[in-house]
């Protein structure tokens, strides 16, 4: 059982979550609205879900580099207010270029936050269920794609876009307020070590090819479900031949699925870890080729919405649990640098996904480009069991049993 203290810091940290979720996800429900807005095409809207990752993709290691020796909780307080800002920024800006500017600002304080958050929420409790308190923290992003994104979607098509902006913003200095006052002042990790660590220390579990690996796997993985969804409403409208007000519902469907696969696949990851992720993959590659089947079917459309971000967020609660005890005492550049690994599928997975639409394949075709990074997400999941096969003989390394890594080689 949770104490009451550790349940109010985990909150903390998922209303963080939640506010980046809001802030990341709800340009998918608006990309038409924003594209006749700022006076560019769809694809080139787009391009604003690609530098927000890109300033993920910088900020992660960067700002986790400058912070590593500072305390995490006003680590965490600073980065939330950074988001803040550049949401606000969002807001108020009149053209293409400075919205890009400003995404771009928003996106780098992402990945450090998240990687913070991650070793203090597994700080929290015992090494047997951190798996599962980061997977609380993430909560917040997923349930933001449940309540946060939908509702903001009504909001930005009726309102516009700039207020939802704004009120992520807000949000996000909610979140500000609430790891002040939940979040303990020096978490303290499994082993007693003190939450600050050297840069040097940090940059030493980059050495590991495993390490690199888990990486690939998050990037080339988590690169089809960004594929497909930051297209996902022209896809329903043109494709499918959904009305605009159903994409606040189908939306929740995709809030859903990725809030179930988030929560099932921390379960099963603190005991099935390697096989919860190969399978997640697999399956992912299943529910693409699908989707790109049977996207004219409004049905098989909708129950796809719901099993791709299941199938794609099952396997996150492995990769940030087996990153982070592959860094040992130093998980903090590890951690954020997961989620800079993700923000790269972002951008990938949407540039990628609008060029097959700019090239003439359709409003269906990033499903095909998501099942093709995913078969390749997944070869290497397959090279990494190997590699742990041949590499780890000591029992007491941490996270993923070495039993489990090798059944999983041999099927």
């Amino acid at each position: 059982m949770l104490t009451g203290a550790v349940r109010r810091a985990l909150l903390a940290l998922a209303v963080g979550g939640f506010a980046i979720g809001t802030g990341e996800f709800v340009i998918m429900g608006l990309l038409p609205q924003v594209a006749s807005s700022l006076a560019v095409s769809i694809p080139q809207a787009g391009q604003l879900i690609s530098i927000y990752a890109l300033g993920v993709v910088v900020g992660a290691p960067l700002l986790t580099a400058i912070s590593v020796r500072y305390r995490r909780k006003t680590v965490l307080m600073v980065l939330m207010s950074w988001f803040a800002v550049g949401n606000l920024l969002s807001a108020v800006a009149p053209t293409f270029g400075l919205a890009l500017a400003a995404r771009f600002v928003s996106g780098l304080p992402h990945g450090a936050f998240f990687g913070a958050g991650a070793v203090v929420a597994g700080s929290l409790v015992e090494r047997t269920r951190s798996n599962s308190a980061m997977a609380v923290m993430f909560a917040g992003l997923t349930v933001a794609n449940i309540v946060g994104v939908p509702f903001t979607t009504i909001l930005g098509q009726h309102a516009g876009w700039r207020l939802v902006y704004a009120i992520v913003g807000l949000i996000a200095l909610l979140a500000v307020a609430a790891i002040a006052v939940a979040v303990p002042g020096d978490p303290v990790s499994a082993d007693g070590a003190e939450g600050r660590v050297s840069l040097g220390r940090e940059l030493r579990a980059f050495g590991k090819p495993e390490v690199w690996l888990v990486l690939g796997v998050a990037m080339l993985g988590g690169g089809g479900l960004f594929a497909t969804f930051s297209y996902i409403t022209p896809m329903m409208t043109n494709v499918t031949h959904y009305a605009d007000s159903s994409i606040t519902w189908l939306l929740v469907l995709f809030g859903l699925g990725m809030t179930v696969g988030n929560l099932v696949g921390a379960r099963l990851s603190d005991r099935f870890p390697a096989r919860t992720l190969v399978i997640s993959l697999f399956a992912e590659i299943l529910v693409a080729l699908a989707f790109l089947v049977f996207d004219h079917n409004r049905i098989t459309a909708a129950l796809a919405i719901f099993l791709f971000p299941l199938t794609a967020l099952a396997g996150l609660p492995t990769l940030q649990g087996r990153i982070i005890a592959l860094a040992g005492g130093a998980p903090n550049l590890a951690a954020a640098s997961i989620q800079a690994a993700f923000n790269i599928a972002n951008s990938i997975g949407a540039y990628l996904g609008g060029l097959a639409i700019s090239a003439g394949y359709g409003y269906g075709s990033p499903n095909a480009v998501a099942a093709i990074l995913v078969t390749i997400g997944l070869s290497l999941a397959l090279v990494a069991v190997k590699v742990e096969r041949r590499s780890r003989r000591a029992p007491e390394n941490p996270s993923l049993a070495v039993e489990e890594f090798e059944l999983v080689a041999k099927s």
